[in-house]
């Protein structure tokens, strides 16, 4: 009759449904920290070149450049770009979407 009891008394205790939903959480905050580690803008990740474009050929854009440890933010001001140079060749867009450049 005493192990009976016992059996009962575990499973009616609230503390081992506690107990499980902190294993839940705890796998979860693993998931987001693999997730976070192998994201190609973490500083903390190897050595690679990564460049991210943000609403790309909106006014505001954001270029983000990752170049070994370092990073730089460039934020776009909207203006149209000015300067001197010269034309440089022809940029074709084909029927699948690519685009191919052909120097002058």
């Amino acid at each position: 009759m005493s192990l009976r009891l016992l059996e009962e008394a575990d499973a009616d205790d609230p503390i081992l449904s506690v107990v499980n939903l902190i294993d839940v959480f705890l796998v979860i905050i693993a998931a987001l920290l693999i997730a976070v580690a192998n994201n190609p803008v973490n500083p903390f990740a190897s050595d690679e070149d990564v460049t991210v474009i943000k609403n790309a050929g909106k006014p505001n854009m954001e270029i983000f450049v990752k170049e070994g440890k370092t990073m730089e933010h460039y934020t776009s001001t909207g203006d149209i770009g000015q300067g001197e140079g010269a034309k440089a060749g022809v940029a074709y867009r084909l029927k699948d979407g690519s685009m191919v450049y052909v120097p002058e």
